[in-house]
């Protein structure tokens, strides 16, 4: 018996470790691939993101491009996007050739913000999708996006959890999108678009991606009363009776109206219909040509469904074609083949408005005229970008994530101090110093010392008295010889008044020698005697100097009156 009572004990135990942690699994996992949905962890999904291969994702519809082939892709579509303005001016026949080759995975949501012009939109309005974010929306609206939500790609793992993070941007986009345009408000047809967008870029360049789509590529496709979609059914209709009549005349035959099988192709962008691989490529070309590749599109499946007699006999009413419409034959839808087939279509954006001119003028004359006007149709990247030119700045790629550094904590005082240093380390400029002219005439007035600085002492000589040199001051240029050149002051002229030597003794004494300054000037040259004692007699060769007439003026001054001459 306490045996029997010990195991249920332990299965207890048991049961109630595996519910605590299938809830903890479940927290832990939310709005990523949770197991709300029932589906186990083991579970594989496809390079798409898909659950289980939906999406109807094989091996064989999608093409297998090497990794050298797209690593060179790569590098051309960065040099595309970092020169965006200059390429889609001057080369856009490269831009959609690269296109049509299918944009790199790494790089298809960026270029997909650039085709559409949602990333010049996006700069251009800063702050706004946060500023509609923040607010609560229509109630109308709001109930209707919330019902919506888990029906948008329930197999992809970004939508797979109800309440994650995939869903609350999804209704974060749609709900914003009823504020942006509150004449418009919400369309089914546009949950589809905002989530594809979703799972190549966040939230608020999604955001801006289906303004554009709703604007430029579709506008009024999504209106009340869905105007815009019927008139482009008509154009679809009359463009297929140009490129295969006999589908054309079956469809006629049996009254099947293009709204009944085109509605879902065109609002959605064949998201919902195609292959994942063939849907990314068919958006390559749609964000970048416009509309007529829709056409072109729906004119390939039903050219490939009802376009031979043979196929015409399985279907031979209303019902049987409809059904061969919604359920297309895997092999046309195949990446490489459909690829190829929309290329081939001939069917331009100029076809489609000379079409699209003709049906609404028929429709102004049966039905009256449209209640909703929507903004006219852009037909591709190149033409919305002439429509709204950006700016340089509109077009450069901003970091996504941003790491904010804290600023050092500095106090104003040290600030004041660092001011203060750069400011005494900026070196003040010397004044300009006034050269005398040593060549003035004696007419000329005396130019008064400069103030700042006091005359300098004589400069005494090292050598015997003999050999000194009389000071000559820098204001009175006129004592010393023409003959005699100032740097070389030898010897003292025979002709200097006996006033004069009164201001330098006859002999040197020791003291002289000391208040001299260190540093001979390089104008007084050194002599060439062995001994400093060695005394040197003045050469009595020389023709007398000729006396100048102030010379002859001061030799009847005083030596007080001289100093105060000078």
């Amino acid at each position: 018996m306490s045996k029997i009572l010990n195991g249920r004990r332990q299965s207890m135990q048991s049961i109630r470790s595996t519910i605590s942690s299938s809830q903890l699994d479940d927290e832990s996992s939310l709005g990523s691939d949770s197991e709300i949905n029932g589906f186990t962890s083991d579970r594989q999904t496809d390079k798409y993101g898909f659950i289980g291969g939906a999406q109807q994702y094989t091996e064989e519809s999608g093409r297998v491009v090497p990794p050298e082939v797209i690593r060179q892709r790569e590098v051309k579509w960065l040099d595309m996007l970092s020169h965006w303005d200059k390429w889609m001016i001057k080369r856009f026949n490269k831009v959609r050739l690269r296109c049509q080759k299918g944009i790199p995975p790494a790089l298809r949501g960026r270029a997909w913000l650039y085709l559409s012009g949602g990333k010049m939109k996006k700069e251009q309005n800063q702050g706004k999708f946060q500023e509609l974010d923040s607010q609560a929306g229509d109630p109308k609206w709001v109930d209707v996006i919330e019902k919506d939500l888990h029906r948008q790609f329930p197999f992809h793992e970004m939508f797979v959890s109800r309440g994650g993070h995939g869903q609350q941007d999804l209704f974060r986009v749609l709900k914003a999108y009823t504020l942006y345009r509150p004449e418009e408000g919400y369309c089914q047809a546009q949950a589809p678009i905002a989530a594809v967008l979703l799972m190549h870029m966040p939230a608020e360049d999604a955001f801006w991606g289906l303004v554009q789509i709703c604007e430029k590529y579709l506008p009024g496709y999504y209106s009340p009363g869905l105007e815009a979609i019927q008139l482009d059914g008509e154009i679809l209709n009359a463009l297929l009776r140009r490129v295969c009549p006999l589908a054309y005349r079956h469809l006629e035959k049996h009254k099947i109206d293009p709204i009944l099988y085109m509605t879902e192709w065109f609002m959605c962008a064949f998201s919902r219909t195609l292959p994942w691989a063939s849907v990314l490529r068919v958006w390559d070309m749609f964000l970048c040509d416009g509309v007529k590749i829709i056409f072109r599109v729906g004119l390939v499946l039903l050219k490939c469904m009802l376009g031979t007699r043979e196929k015409l006999k399985a279907c031979q009413g209303q019902y049987e074609s409809m059904e061969i419409l919604r359920a297309i034959e895997p092999r046309y839808m195949q990446e490489g083949f459909l690829v190829r087939e929309i290329l081939e279509v001939p069917v331009t954006a100029r076809d489609v408005e000379r079409e699209n001119y003709s049906q609404l003028k028929r429709w102004k004359k049966n039905r009256g005229e449209l209640n909703f006007k929507s903004p006219p149709r852009l037909h591709g990247a190149r033409l919305i970008m002439l429509a709204e030119p950006p700016r340089r700045q509109d077009l450069q790629q901003n970091p996504t994530i941003i790491i904010e550094e804290p600023l050092p904590t500095t106090t104003k005082g040290k600030e004041d101090k660092k001011s203060r240093k750069r400011r005494g380390s900026l070196k003040k400029s010397p004044p300009i110093e006034e050269i005398p002219n040593p060549y003035s005439l004696p007419s000329d007035p005396t130019p008064p010392p400069p103030p700042s600085k006091p005359p300098a002492p004589p400069p005494v000589s090292r050598q015997t008295p003999e050999t000194v040199a009389l000071p000559v001051p820098e204001t009175v240029p006129e004592l010393v010889p023409e003959t005699v050149p100032e740097t070389v002051p030898e010897t003292v002229p025979e002709t200097v008044p006996e006033t004069v030597p009164e201001l330098v003794p006859e002999t040197v004494p020791e003291t002289v020698q000391e208040t001299a300054p260190e540093t001979v000037p390089e104008t007084v040259p050194e002599t060439k005697s062995g001994s400093p004692h060695q005394q040197q007699t003045p050469p009595t060769d020389l023709p007398p100097a000729k006396e100048s007439p102030l010379q002859r003026s001061t030799q009847s001054l005083s030596s007080t009156e001289l100093d105060t001459y000078l």
